[in-house]
């Protein structure tokens, strides 16, 4: 079974997602990001999420994570629990 290793970065809107990929792309760090914006207990480390399988996160995460391409950051992607961006970091299968 696949398994990637995954970080992200969790905000409450649309917009302030959009903007920090905006800053990521423009060469930002995503890690530096992640631990002053992400709402997420994983900012304290950079936003990482370690290794999980298929089925292991809420589906539109899953979804995302598991076709996106290593190292392409992705979203915003709406969850419950708010707007991600998410780069898978390594896959194996």
């Amino acid at each position: 079974m696949a398994q990637d290793t995954a970080r992200h970065i969790l905000v409450d809107n649309e917009s302030l997602c959009e903007e920090l990929k905006g800053k990521i792309a423009g060469g930002e760090d995503f890690a530096d990001l992640a631990r002053e914006h992400s709402s997420c207990p994983s900012s304290a480390s950079g936003g990482d999420l370690g290794s999980f399988g298929p089925g292991q996160m809420v589906p539109e995460f899953d979804k995302v994570v598991f076709s996106a391409d290593v190292n392409e950051v992705q979203g915003p992607v709406k969850t419950q629990f708010g707007y991600h961006l998410l780069e898978v970091t390594s896959r194996s299968d």
